[in-house]
């Protein structure tokens, strides 16, 4: 929401992207980023024992198609991952603010560190983002060695649109003065919001980093007596010899609901109540967000949840089974019959 509300000041095709408009990006880009980093630090101890991708790439929300083979690499290429971001994260951003090609080089970093964690990860929109505010932070020079100049003429703005410009950045100034202090105050917040219009927000992620992926399976009952089968989801693991897709930058918001249920069941509000209650009508619209529907559009007579241990197949594992997940312990979380209102008629 913060960079689609700058965007609506960088001008029309005839004007040249305001300096304060490209400086508030490049400000949004440092929140980012340098949050992000402090959160690390601040949060988990293996972000500063440079063991944290000795499980994120196994336990991120949505593995992509590519996140096992990143996480079997090396120990000592993990440790060099880490160290990497802490770089990218910590000491890059302040780079940004410098005068060019200063600047620029480290909005390579951030482009570059973007990339690898897109072709390493599948979280949704974020990478994307983040990489193309980079981009508010290279010199003009680069751009037109590749031959994309301005336009001719797209030097001049209007009076009223450059005091509209300076109102933005003094609008930005003020609400600034509460993500600085998150930033410095030793409880810092991950991801937050100081105001209803979610602008100048604070950011940050994966502050804790899980050690094993538990995933939610919920498993449907046709009958009495028959047996339970699973309800596939797009995005999630839950048949173990289907390969992760690549979503991102497409949000499976359901999938990345899902994946915060087996952390704590707090994460388990009303939305898992009606997805429950839709699954027993057999809600179309709800079935079409699904992989897989086993009783192809019929109402189940039960609808249970279980808690399983989820971890990647090792080579010789993938090689003899064709399985991506080997599957552990398990137990049910809640079991619910149908509801008797939905077998009355009307």
């Amino acid at each position: 929401m913060e960079a689609g509300f700058y965007a609506a000041f960088l001008g029309n095709t005839d004007t040249a992207p305001p300096w304060l408009t490209i400086l508030a990006f490049r400000w949004l880009l440092f929140r980012v980023e340098f949050g992000a980093g402090m959160i690390k630090m601040r949060g988990d101890p293996c972000w500063r024992d440079l063991t944290c991708l000795y499980y994120h790439h196994e336990t991120q929300p949505m593995p992509g198609p590519t996140s096992r083979w990143f996480h079997h690499l090396p120990p000592l290429l993990h440790r060099i991952e880490v160290a990497a971001n802490h770089v990218a994260q910590l000491a890059v951003p302040f780079s940004l603010f410098l005068p060019q090609p200063l600047a620029g080089v480290g909005a390579l970093g951030v482009i570059v560190t973007q990339a690898y964690l897109i072709v390493s990860g599948n979280y949704a929109w974020l990478n994307w983002l983040t990489l193309l505010l980079a981009f508010a932070a290279l010199p003009d020079s680069w751009f037109a060695a590749l031959g994309w100049a301005a336009a001719p003429g797209a030097a001049v703005s209007a009076a009223w649109f450059d005091a509209l410009t300076v109102a933005l950045a003094a609008v930005v100034v003020w609400l600034s003065r509460h993500p600085v202090r998150n930033l410095l105050g030793r409880r810092q917040l991950m991801n937050y919001a100081f105001n209803r219009l979610h602008l100048v927000n604070t950011y940050g992620a994966f502050g804790s980093v899980t050690r094993r992926r538990r995933e939610l399976i919920i498993e449907g009952l046709l009958d009495e007596g028959g047996e339970w089968n699973a309800y596939e989801f797009k995005g999630k693991p839950g048949d173990p010899y289907r390969r992760p897709r690549q979503w991102a930058p497409y949000h499976l918001r359901l999938d990345w609901l899902m994946w915060f249920v087996p952390l704590s069941w707090s994460y388990a509000g009303r939305w898992l109540d009606a997805l429950i209650e839709k699954l027993f009508e057999a809600d179309p619209a709800t079935l079409r967000l699904l992989a897989r529907d086993p009783f192809e559009g019929r109402p189940p007579a039960r609808i249970r949840g279980r808690i399983v241990d989820y971890r990647y197949s090792t080579r010789q594992e993938r090689k003899e089974t064709g399985r991506f997940w080997i599957t552990g312990d398990s137990r049910v979380v809640f079991d619910v019959p149908r509801p008797s209102r939905l077998d009355s008629p009307g």
